[in-house]
C-alpha cells in the first residue's frame, strides 16, 4: 500500500462539522455573486460600445450636415448643406413657392503627384462661390457672382461673350461659349477653343 492509499485510509472516517460545509457553501454562492456582476459589468459594456458604434454609424451615413449661407441667383440665401467623406455634397434650400430646392455634387481634386483625392468640406464650400451662367427658357442668359446679376444675352458674337466679374477682393475673367460651357481666369480672358 502507498502513502497516497494510507493517508486516504486514515481520514475517510474524518467528516467536516455543519459549521465548515456551511462557510464553503457561503464561500461558494460569494464566489458566483461576484461572477455573475462581472460577467453582468461586461455585458453591459458591451451593449454600450455596440449603440454608440450604431449611433456614430447612423450619424456619419448621411453625412455632416449644418446650416450655411450662399449666393444663389445673385441672393444671399440659407441652405442645410450635407457633406460625406467622398467630397458629394447636397444642398437644399427654400424655394420662393415655399418648397424645397436641392443641389449637389463632388469631386475630385489632383495631387501635384498625379493622385486623385475626394475634395474637402472646405474646398466644397469654396466652389460654392464661383460665378454661375444660367441659361433661361425665354432665351435670355445670365451670369450670377456674388450679388451680381448680369444678364448677357445680347453680349454674344459668333457665339462667344466676354465678362469680367468682381467680388471686391477678386477679379475673373470670364470666357462663355454660348450653350457650350464657360471657364474664368484671374489673370485673363481665356481663348474659347482652350476649353471644352
Amino acid at each position: 500500500m502507498t502513502n497516497k492509499e494510507k493517508y486516504k485510509q486514515a481520514f475517510s472516517v474524518l467528516h467536516p462539522s455543519e459549521d465548515i460545509c456551511l462557510e464553503v457553501e457561503r464561500m461558494a454562492i460569494m464566489s458566483r455573486k461576484a461572477s455573475f456582476k462581472t460577467a453582468a459589468a461586461f455585458v453591459t459594456v458591451c451593449l454600450l460600445m455596440v449603440c454608440a458604434g450604431g449611433m456614430a454609424y447612423a450619424t456619419d451615413v448621411g453625412g455632416i450636415q449644418r446650416t450655411i449661407q450662399f449666393w444663389l441667383n445673385g441672393e444671399m440665401t440659407n441652405a442645410t448643406f450635407e457633406f460625406d467623406s467622398d467630397g458629394n455634397y447636397v444642398i437644399s434650400y427654400p424655394l420662393e413657392d415655399g418648397t424645397m430646392g436641392e443641389r449637389g455634387g463632388g469631386g475630385i481634386a489632383y495631387e501635384r503627384d498625379g493622385s486623385e483625392r475626394p475634395l474637402t468640406e472646405d474646398e466644397v464650400l469654396e466652389s460654392l462661390n464661383d460665378p454661375e451662367v444660367v441659361y433661361e427658357d425665354d432665351g435670355k442668359v445670365w451670369v450670377y457672382y456674388y450679388d451680381q446679376k448680369i444678364e448677357i444675352t445680347d453680349r454674344f458674337e459668333d457665339g462667344v461673350c466676354y465678362v469680367e466679374v468682381s467680388n471686391g477682393d477678386k477679379t475673373l475673367y470670364m470666357t462663355i461659349k454660348y450653350k457650350d460651357g464657360w471657364c474664368s481666369s484671374p489673370h485673363k480672358y481665356q481663348s474659347p477653343a482652350s476649353f471644352n
